[in-house]
């Protein structure tokens, strides 16, 4: 932990920066406005929904539990005639609130902290050149935002033009970081 005298501030503030950011990023620009389509009727299927009395978890339909039952001509069908989903159920209550903005600090906060180990680990104490320590730290930043978001496009549906925004932010961030890592190394 001899990294953490040395690397604090880069750690603190560039986990600030990449929170606001963040923030910004998702609240002010709009661009990720393109990574939700409406319901054609959005109120039937919610009523649907409320209906069933789903805990919060991760659905998806069709569904099996077993590789029997995966293997059964019915489940084929539904998955030859679709739909194909996945359905994430939240608690009830506002769309953001204080608990996941502190759960994404936390995040960030954990990032930062192992940039600076591996950078650290990689470099080494004392001085070294901006791009240098920017490079590093930049591309371990960067993997850590964006690069398990590839998986969600190729296995779960999700919308490539949605990963790829997403992975843009992670290499904003990642930028971020590396810039702070870079100042005050």
């Amino acid at each position: 932990m001899e990294f953490l005298t040395q690397l604090w501030l880069p750690i603190l503030l560039s986990t600030a920066a990449v929170f606001v950011a963040g923030f910004i990023i998702n609240t002010v620009l709009p661009y990720h406005m393109k990574d939700y389509t409406r319901l054609p009727d959005e109120d039937a299927i919610r009523t649907a929904i409320q209906a069933q009395n789903l805990t919060p978890a991760l659905y998806s339909f069709p569904f099996a539990q077993s590789n029997e039952e995966w293997k059964s001509t019915e489940v084929r069908e539904k998955f030859r005639t679709g739909p194909i989903g996945f359905l994430t159920v939240g608690r009830p209550g506002t769309a953001m609130d204080w608990k996941q903005f502190l759960r994404h600090a936390i995040y960030v906060l954990c990032v930062s902290f192992i940039v600076a180990y591996v950078a650290y680990a990689a470099l080494g104490a004392g001085d070294q050149e901006y791009l240098t320590v920017f490079q590093v730290t930049g591309a371990a930043a960067t993997l850590a935002y964006s690069a398990a978001l590839f998986t969600n496009s190729i296995w779960f549906h999700m919308p490539w033009g949605n990963t790829l925004r997403h992975a843009f932010d992670g290499l904003v961030y990642g930028l971020l970081t590396a810039g702070f890592f870079g100042w005050l190394w």
